[in-house]
């Protein structure tokens, strides 16, 4: 069984910066992909940022240079920093775990104008 919990979401104005943590536990496979979905209301859930535990990272293209992707293998924890946060970022975060279908249960940010 493998559980994810989130934290570190809240409110914050256009402009500030918060950052998500993940923390996996649980029978996990030492090469994994974690990484962080997002779904604002009436939209699809979408992609922001994955890491490997190889070293490699991918963004979506909407948080390029804004969101910064990170993670402690030793602590199977994974981290979003995100910076030069928009309205249009407010959204509930999601964790999840590959390989597997592993989902945190979401944290919401709500970034005000």
């Amino acid at each position: 069984q493998v559980q994810l919990v989130e934290s570190g979401g809240g409110v914050v104005q256009a402009g500030g910066s918060l950052r998500l943590s993940c923390a996996a536990s649980g029978s996990i496979f030492s090469i994994n992909t974690m990484g962080w979905y997002r779904q604002a209301p009436g939209k699809q859930r979408e992609l922001v940022a994955t890491s490997t535990s190889g070293g490699s990272t991918n963004y979506a293209s909407s948080v390029k240079g804004r969101f910064t992707i990170s993670r402690d293998n030793a602590k199977n924890t994974v981290f979003l920093q995100m910076n030069s946060l928009k309205p249009e970022d407010t959204a509930v975060y999601y964790c999840r775990l590959w390989p597997g279908e592993y989902w945190g249960q979401g944290t919401q940010v709500t970034v005000s104008s």
